[in-house]
């Protein structure tokens, strides 16, 4: 007889160890599973975006994440006192929603198990901190976890960064092996230099890869589908995406509401601050960036976007306008506690001109524009491509998937407006979009609804399938370490560097009132011209009635005085920029007619960049062909530098003009790899030059600028170089950086035929009265030393350096 196999005879037993095996193994992959767990602590966790986004966006996570691997505890923290923050977070957590699919049921037990894991807390000190800490450590070892990270959430303002990021850094940061991620909300600043100091300060605690600045807007659904729609559609939009075929692009955020509740936030930032540094310029980036070759490598994104703000035109004066909704200034007065005589200069509406200076995008402009209290609320980015087609049959036979003569668009619908969300469009007869179909649905068409201009039929168009909340978005790619969809600490000092010089033009800029609504009909309409972008309507004299009505430019002729014995001319800036530009014309004309040709001298800086602008794009009938432009100074750096005034000269007229090369004369403050050494004998160049070029070194116009130390040229106070003597040209030492400067020399500058001196600006008020008094004391005041000997001098004040 066979024996019976071992293992039948022992059967039983088998089965005991292959369960207990089982058991274990399952054990053990159940405790891999969990052992990374993370801690959320959400710093201001009862305050208002909290409450309305926040903990619905980490309980979105937790829904998304619960089972793939990690554990999660969610810590609410406030200065609230602990009994009230609980009630506040109980209500909060309470009234949290699941997807539209989830059964009330399972939906009821979700919510359940997110509140076991939320707790609140006060969080004040640095022992508080390490107090949590100490908890979180507990915890975890008692649940036999391991510590993957700690997101903290900074949903506080930005002046307690500092010391929440010492107290984490110095008590709360998790032990090795874990990560630390810390989200940061705007506003990062309020200029570049705020912005770098606050980058400074906030890096001495963490590292720029442990930080998550949030711009919402990445959120978006339809923003966050900008570049992937970009790359999805690469072999499409190729040929189309650049100068030779993009007519212009629309980035416009509109609100109904206005700032009432938020003064204290708006007189600080303003609408640009508010929305178009941050949301409008992300979105800029995404449309006009390079695009890279893989579009989720957060390193290539947020490198591609740095390369474009570099190629960014800097903005001046005339790139904006502005306007403030009528009621905002009763409002800050209330909520401020101002006085009934205070006037605020803060704008509620803006729209800007921004060009890039590429290949890819040079002379297309691109519109951004944002405002409170307007018609409708909306969002979106046009870009509307050139017509360059003709039909010839009759616009009725005009089929729309077809015809190259109807409009051709691709808009970026991010929410609102006539569709009511988001939805991306793609006009018909370009070409049809390629999105994933997993995530985006074909709208279905709406007889009657319009947009931009064209019937909704005319599109091909998508909309998520299931919508999603920016925030939930964004605390996702937090998780999931997805940096692309954030702030870069180089690129947030790159936009700033591109804002701050316009909000510093603007400081002291009155903005046009407009009703508010559908009142404010075409009042706020604007138009552009090459770089230059202005209201297309004059302002209504009598918007604001009754003693509260602020001066408009309208409201006054150009005024005719004289100042220290010479004419003067004042006006609002863009009344007086106009009447010197045809006031150069004018001497241009006269002294082309007399000598065949014109030479002109004009001073650097900030000033003259509107009448080099108006020049430029204004004033078509200008001898350019016969002008000799030479400088009255220039800084001790290369030409090409952006703090040269020749570079500032190039940007804002040379290349809007035809003025012959040879008749173009940059001072030589670069020779031999050197600048301004005074071997180099480059202001005697000059000198040779101007004696050689300009009979008896008399120019037929010399414009200057004062300095609010009563400097002109680069002639500064206390210093005798170039107030007299034989000396055409001269090297000087300025207070300020860059030092070393080569200037004109007052007689020279005195042997003009004309000299206009331009004064602009609020911070001119006191110098202009200043020097008004005094006599003829170059030493102290080197402006008070411009007297032509034969010539006349004219001077141009804007009304605020004049009046005040």
């Amino acid at each position: 007889m066979l024996a019976e196999p071992h293992f039948t005879r022992h059967a039983g037993a088998w089965n005991m160890l292959t369960a207990a095996v089982c058991v274990a193994l399952l054990g053990c992959l159940q405790a891999q599973e969990l052992q990374g767990h993370v801690s959320v602590i959400l710093l201001g966790a009862t305050g208002d975006l909290a409450r309305k986004y926040l903990w619905q966006g980490l309980f979105q996570l937790y829904l998304e994440e619960a089972g793939k691997g990690h554990s999660f505890r969610f810590h609410g923290t406030a200065l609230t006192n602990t009994k009230q923050g609980q009630e506040i977070i109980a209500k909060v957590l309470e009234s949290l929603s699941c997807p539209r699919d989830t059964a009330p049921g399972r939906c009821a037990e979700l919510k359940a198990q997110f509140q076991q894991l939320s707790e609140y807390r006060r969080l004040k000190t640095p022992e508080d901190y390490l107090a949590l800490s100490k908890d979180i450590e507990a915890w975890v070892q008692h649940e036999g976890l391991q510590e993957a990270g700690r997101i903290f959430y900074f949903s506080v303002p930005p002046f307690a960064y500092a010391d929440i990021a010492r107290s984490i850094n110095s008590s709360c940061r998790p032990g090795p092996g874990a990560w630390l991620r810390v989200v940061l909300e705007k506003p990062f600043g309020h200029d570049h230099r705020s912005a770098q100091q606050l980058a400074t300060e906030l890096g001495s605690f963490f590292q720029e890869e442990e930080m998550y600045r949030v711009d919402h807007y990445l959120g978006k659904q339809v923003v966050a589908q900008i570049l992937p729609f970009r790359d999805q559609n690469r072999k499409a939009l190729d040929g189309l995406w650049n100068r030779h075929h993009v007519e212009r692009v629309e980035i416009i955020m509109k609100e109904t509401v206005d700032a009432e509740g938020r003064t204290s936030f708006y007189e600080e930032y303003g609408v640009i601050g508010d929305v178009l540094q941050n949301h409008l310029t992300e979105i800029l980036m995404l449309v006009a960036m390079e695009l890279p070759l893989d579009i989720s490598s957060s390193e290539a994104v947020l490198g591609h976007k740095l390369q474009a703000f570099r190629a960014l035109r800097g903005l001046q004066r005339g790139s904006a306008v502005v306007g403030q909704y009528q009621a905002y200034r009763g409002q800050v007065r209330r909520e401020l506690q101002k006085p009934d005589s205070f006037h605020s200069l803060t704008p509620t509406f803006a729209g800007i001109l921004v060009h890039i200076d590429n290949l890819r995008w040079e002379g297309v402009p691109f519109i951004l524009m944002s405002g409170k209290a307007l018609d409708e609320r909306v969002g979106y980015v046009r870009i509307l491509f050139k017509d360059q087609a003709y039909c010839a049959q009759s616009e009725k036979r005009w089929v729309p998937a077809q015809s190259h003569c109807l409009p051709q668009q691709i808009i970026f619908y991010i929410g609102h407006g006539e569709l009511g969300g988001p939805a991306v469009l793609v006009s018909r007869n370009l070409f049809r979009p390629s999105l994933p179909s997993a995530s985006w649905k074909e709208v279905e068409g709406q007889p009657g609804l319009r947009l931009f201009g064209r019937p909704l039929s005319d599109y091909y168009a998508y909309s998520p399938v299931r919508e999603q909340d920016a925030y939930s978005i964004l605390i996702s790619h937090i998780f999931h370490r997805r940096k692309d969809s954030f702030i870069a600490m180089e690129n947030l000092l790159a936009s700033w560097v591109f804002w701050t010089p316009l909000l510093d033009s603007l400081a002291h800029e009155v903005p046009r009132l407009y009703p508010g609504g559908a009142e404010n009909g075409h009042l706020l309409d604007f138009e552009f011209s090459g770089s230059h972008v202005s209201f297309s309507q004059p302002p209504l004299e009598q918007l604001v009635p009754g003693p509260d009505s602020a001066p408009m430019p309208s409201d006054f002729q150009v005024l005719g005085a004289k100042y220290r014995d010479s004419p003067l001319i004042s006006a609002w800036p863009e009344e007086l920029i106009a009447r010197l530009a045809g006031d150069i014309e004018a001497a241009a004309v006269r002294a082309v007619r007399r000598f065949g040709e014109f030479h002109l001298a004009l001073s650097g800086g900030s000033s003259p960049v509107a009448l080099f602008q108006q020049l430029a794009m204004g004033h078509y009938g200008f001898p350019w062909a016969h002008t000799h432009l030479w400088l009255v100074d220039e800084r001790c750096v290369p030409l090409w530098d952006p703090e040269s005034n020749f570079q500032g000269l190039q940007a804002h007229l040379l290349q809007h003009v035809r003025v012959p090369y040879y008749n173009i004369h940059p001072m030589p403050v670069h020779r031999r790899q050197r600048l301004c050494a005074e071997e180099d004998q480059g202001a005697q160049a000059y000198a040779e030059e101007i004696s050689t070029l300009v009979t008896n070194s008399s120019f037929d116009l010399v414009l200057l600028g004062m300095g609010t130390d009563g400097h002109t040229a680069s002639l500064f106070p206390q210093s005798p170089v170039g107030l007299d003597g034989e000396q055409l040209v001269v090297l000087t030492t300025s207070p300020s950086s860059p030092r070393r400067r080569m200037s004109l020399s007052l007689p020279v500058i005195n042997r003009a035929r004309q000299v206009a001196v331009l004064v602009m600006g609020r911070m001119k008020r006191e110098i202009a009265l200043l020097v008004s008094r005094v006599g003829r004391e170059p030493r102290k005041w080197p402006i008070s030393g411009v007297r032509p000997d034969s010539g006349q001098l004219v001077w141009y004040m804007d009304y605020d350096a004049f009046l005040g």
